[in-house]
């Protein structure tokens, strides 16, 4: 390949249209990669936390210790964390207070602890809608791309009086480099996009299990 047909010289001598399109793919490949690098710090945190936690949860020791020393991290505690200190936030409140028997201070718990979990699965959630935009649509904006320079190829072809494969090889590579950088910014992204989303269901069922643990003990203590 001659230096007229090095990369950085076809993206240069694309239209503009093309270049739009090819620096749109890389910016959303960029953030795509951001995403993806975060997120997994923030599964692998989350599920080491996870199993932190629920040792010493089921290490027999007592429930209010554990919320003190959650409450102690203030906002460094975990997901599986806030979910504990949510249920038996209300369960210790809603004890105090003679009027309400044992099964409306279990039910008023577990309100509390299933809008602390709701929070957590929308944050193990967030911005895997955005990898999923970008591993769908990437593909068809870099089609797009070559497609408009396929097409002012054959428009600069047909005014040519003698036509080769020299004069048109150009035109259609830096076509089909809209293509290329599509599929590197789509594969990667769908790739994270399934990860993390099982990754995000597998931790909401964790949590859910231990919702309903929890509240079976609160239940026993509720009529204690």
């Amino acid at each position: 390949m001659t230096a007229d047909l090095s990369i950085l010289d076809l993206v240069l001598q694309a239209s503009v249209l093309v270049q739009l399109v090819m620096l749109s793919l890389l910016a959303a490949s960029v953030v795509s990669w951001t995403i993806i690098f975060r997120k997994w710090r923030i599964m692998n945190e989350a599920r080491q936390a996870a199993d932190d936690f629920e040792e010493e949860f089921w290490s027999g020791t007592d429930l209010v210790s554990i919320y003190n020393a959650v409450n102690a991290k203030g906002d460094e505690c975990s997901g599986l964390e806030r979910i504990f200190q949510a249920g038996f936030r209300e369960f210790a409140r809603l004890k105090g207070q003679a009027t309400i028997d044992g099964r409306s201070v279990v039910e008023g718990s577990q309100r509390a602890m299933r809008v602390a979990l709701s929070r957590e699965v929308d944050y193990l959630e967030q911005h895997l809608s955005f990898l999923a935009t970008v591993g769908s649509t990437s593909p068809y904006v870099g089609l797009f791309g070559t497609v408009w320079g396929i097409m002012n190829s054959f428009r600069a072809l047909g005014a040519m009086n003698q036509a080769t494969l020299a004069s048109v090889a150009p035109g259609i590579a830096e076509a089909l480099i809209a293509t290329a950088i599509g599929l590197f910014a789509a594969i990667p992204a769908v790739v994270a996009y399934n990860r993390y989303a099982n990754d995000a269901d597998r931790l909401a069922a964790r949590y859910d299990t231990f919702m309903e643990e929890f509240s079976t003990i609160l239940q026993r203590q509720a009529h204690d």
